[in-house]
């Protein structure tokens, strides 16, 4: 598959529009259609732009396409998770966050540990 048709299908599995991927990557409309649509290939940073924007590698535009249906079912689950915490008052989200943040605390600690003992 090239890479313009591995953009739209990355951009379709996630749910996104050309509009959002054209506002993060901060390129014309034209520019962008041309480069789903396979008229223009991309550079080599304007596509890490694209693949930043999508919130995937720069490998994934290479990679098999069964991949793709990981991405799409582990982004719909995150962002259905992302909604939920969003609709909860200002007093639950901070409760969530507070969570979060432990675990995230916790798994920094273990990776400086593991990486002091392996010195």
């Amino acid at each position: 598959m090239d890479i313009a048709k591995k953009i739209k299908k990355i951009r379709e599995a996630k749910g996104m529009t050309a509009k959002q991927v054209i506002s993060a990557v901060g390129m014309g409309a034209a520019m962008y259609s041309r480069i789903e649509n396979g008229k223009t290939e991309p550079s080599l940073s304007t596509l890490e732009k694209i693949a930043k924007a999508l919130g995937v590698s720069l490998a994934d535009f290479f990679n098999d396409d069964n991949k793709l249906d990981d991405i799409n079912s582990f982004d719909a689950s995150l962002m259905e998770k992302v909604k939920t915490i969003d609709a909860l008052n200002e007093d639950e989200k901070k409760t969530v966050f507070s969570i979060v943040d432990a675990f995230a605390g916790k798994q920094k600690m273990k990776d400086a540990l593991v990486s002091l003992a392996a010195q």
